[in-house]
């Protein structure tokens, strides 16, 4: 029987890595945990580094920049949760053969800009071409940074009574990615006015800017973040209550779904709110502070939504749809993968 594509589950993290870390070790303040996007070394002087982990993306229906933009900024989507920005990079990189010095060349001078726009100094990591490599992932990276323990934010922190936002839109990542790797069903099908729009989102992926303009602000009222990745905007959502050990209620008329997402997501029979989504980002915040937060964004060409609150652990973590409400649950799959996959093998172009 085989695994579902994408991320181990909830229960596997739990009853498997968060109990076998090798050596116990005081200073780690925050490791590994079910959505949690870092962990924490306490430092001394009041200090903490923050260390994160992504695969590394080699797509070539994309391309080689845009297979850099996301192994870059996927990674520092997870940094930004603490609203602080990444300042040291690793890379492990395991090419498949088929990829020649040219390419290479191309695909790492793109890791170095995009690493260097951000702030990221790249400290090592390792490179090697591997017979049989046939995945979209070409190994892993890890960005690290260092701030004052005190303003490093964490998933786990929202508190009942926040209130919950969403950044730009569901599904962002999902929509680009499957119009640009099969252009021509896309246009044909959505039209082309559709289509662009949907490949010209790719690069607003990265949530860098969106966390950094909410929390960096004195008395910001941000509790936590999350970024949207496998599950979509409500899996993250999920994710950032269960990490917190609260409940939640969102409603489901408010997530934001444009029509451009809504389109394409129904070319390959997804649901735009549990597809793939970087580029937004889950905020819990005081509920107080929302309206400055949302407004903060806007005056920076990010839209932002309130789509619910954080409530007692007791209450559950409910969907309100045209007044039903019912129990959100978990996909431990990710329908993207299946869906890219599928167009694959029907030829799609």
């Amino acid at each position: 029987m085989s695994n579902p594509l994408g991320k181990i589950g909830h229960s596997v993290v739990e009853r498997f890595i968060q109990e076998k870390c090798g050596r116990k070790r005081k200073e780690v303040s925050t490791g590994p945990q079910f959505g949690v996007d870092v962990s924490v070394v306490d430092l001394p002087n009041g200090h903490a580094m923050v260390l994160t982990s992504d695969p590394l993306s080699l797509i070539p229906s994309l391309g080689l920049e845009e297979s850099a933009w996301l192994s870059v900024h996927l990674i520092a989507n997870d940094m930004a949760t603490t609203g602080f920005a990444p300042m040291y990079g690793q890379f492990i990189l395991n090419l498949p053969t088929w990829l020649s010095e040219n390419d290479f060349k191309i695909y790492w001078s793109y890791i170095h800009k995009f690493c260097k726009d951000i702030g990221v100094s790249i400290t090592g990591g390792h490179t090697g071409f591997i017979e049989g490599q046939n995945s979209t992932i070409a190994g892993g990276g890890t960005f690290i940074t260092i701030a004052p323990k005190d303003k490093i934010l964490i998933s786990k922190l929202a508190k009942p009574g926040n209130s919950i936002l969403v950044t730009k839109e569901c599904a962002i990542s999902s929509t680009a990615i499957l119009a640009m790797s099969f252009p021509e069903t896309v246009k044909n099908e959505t039209g082309k006015e559709l289509y662009e729009s949907a490949c010209s989102s790719f690069y607003r992926t990265s949530s860098l800017k969106d966390a950094l303009i909410a929390a960096q602000e004195d008395n910001s009222g941000v509790t936590a973040m999350h970024d949207v990745t496998e599950g979509g905007v409500l899996g993250a959502i999920y994710e950032l209550v269960t990490a917190s050990g609260h409940g939640a209620v969102i409603d489901n008329g408010k997530l934001p779904v444009g029509e451009v997402q809504s389109a394409v997501c129904h070319l390959f029979s997804l649901d735009p709110r549990y597809c793939i989504g970087a580029g937004s980002m889950i905020i819990s915040c005081e509920k107080e502070k929302a309206p400055e937060i949302i407004s903060r964004l806007a005056q920076n060409n990010i839209p932002c939504t309130e789509v619910g609150k954080i409530t007692e652990k007791d209450q559950g973590i409910k969907l309100v749809s045209e007044e039903k409400v019912n129990d959100l649950m978990y996909r431990k799959e990710d329908p993207y993968w299946k869906a890219f996959f599928n167009a694959y093998r029907k030829g799609w172009k």
